[in-house]
């Protein structure tokens, strides 16, 4: 019965002025913390009377423009244009611009040394060419012979596009490639709010665009960007970058209030190296990839020109938010305000009957049986 009885109770709040300062100031403290925090961080800060869309749907347009002069291991000077030194060449987010390159010209179908630089593929007799799978990393299959390179040095025989690749032949660097220009066209859309707009304001004039380049301060919505500011403002070395080659991305940030006008809405560019780690590494360092360009002798044969190409590649990303008001959201958070205010009541009851001196007799206040 007793167990009955305790089951079959009713519990109804009961108020107890507690004249203490300590626990006073304490309880308005933290209702103070609570309100300031709510109207501060969450409304102000946050916005949280706002409906948010971070779904962007975005289109990229990028047109490279500028010469460079590419000096030949025979002396003579090349004059680089855009279909020159543009990989690939559709102009979307993501293209490389070589800067340097290895040529290795006619090469054919057949029988050949490896390449002298590769000391793996050294060899005193047949049995060191063995292949093992190292025709993977190499020039050609492994024929499995030993044969003369010259007259001091024996490689092993590959079948495949002869003469091979050398390594540490000569590099072909283009010059005057830090005044190439970068045309960036973006243009994105909120689907919630049914918001489109792109980098390009509609008062711009064409004489503008052909005399501006972007600059942060001086000219934030010119859609040219100079390739030496480009890796300056990602704190790369722009003579090592032609070299060796390397990835760069452009961050086009779009975060836009629509309750402001529309006008205030732009892009915020950023500029980063992204294979930041291929810098420590002692192999593989740079970005490079090969090429070849196909011919026919007069008889039929075919032969092509190899190209080991190093190149600044660019990889464009947006990304972006948009707000604007939205009743739901607003009432949501002020209910959840309102109740977080009760916290500080938890709060100093945990202190008042545990804490505080005569601990008991409040108990004895707060809690009574009838």
């Amino acid at each position: 019965m007793g167990f009955v009885m305790d089951f079959f109770t009713y519990e109804t709040p009961k108020s107890v002025v507690v004249k203490s300062w300590t626990i006073g100031i304490i309880n308005r403290l933290l209702q103070l913390l609570i309100i300031l925090y709510f109207v501060g961080w969450v409304f102000l800060h946050e916005k949280a009377y706002q409906t948010k869309e971070t779904t962007i749907e975005s289109s990229v347009i990028t047109k490279v423009k500028g010469f460079g002069r590419l000096r030949l291991s025979n002396g003579s000077v090349k004059v680089m244009d855009v279909a020159d030194y543009i990989s690939p060449p559709q102009g979307g987010a993501m293209f490389c611009i070589i800067t340097a390159t290895r040529v290795t010209k006619n090469q054919v179908q057949g029988f050949c040394p490896e390449d002298p630089t590769a000391d793996k593929f050294r060899c005193g007799n047949d049995s060191d060419c063995r292949d093992q799978g190292t025709h993977q990393v190499g020039n050609g299959i492994l024929t499995g012979r030993c044969v003369q390179f010259n007259s001091s040095l024996q490689m092993c025989e590959v079948q495949g596009w002869c003469p091979v690749e050398v390594d540490n032949s000569h590099k072909e660097v283009m010059t005057d490639a830090e005044n190439l220009t970068i045309f960036i066209k973006n243009s994105i859309r909120f689907p919630l709010f049914d918001f489109a707009k792109g980098n390009i304001v509609p008062d711009i004039t064409k004489d503008y665009i052909q005399s501006c380049n972007y600059h942060r301060d001086r000219a934030p919505f010119c859609p040219i960007f100079r390739l030496r500011d480009i890796v300056t403002w990602a704190n790369q070395d722009f003579n090592t970058l032609v070299q060796k080659g390397g990835a760069l991305g452009i961050k086009i940030e779009w975060i836009c209030d629509l309750d402001k006008t529309e006008d205030k809405c732009v892009p915020r560019f950023s500029f980063h190296r992204l294979d930041k780690v291929s810098e420590s590494n002692t192999v593989s360092r740079g970005y490079n990839f090969r090429y070849a360009r196909f011919y026919r002798y007069p008889n039929g044969t075919e032969y092509r020109t190899l190209m080991k190409a190093h190149g600044i590649r660019i990889d464009i990303m947006v990304y972006g938010k948009a707000s604007r008001f939205d009743i739901i959201p607003t009432v949501i958070n002020m209910v959840t305000a309102f109740t977080s205010i009760g916290v500080g009541a938890v709060i100093c009851d945990l202190i008042l009957l545990n804490f505080l001196k005569g601990a008991e007799k409040y108990k004895a206040s707060k809690f009574e049986e009838v």
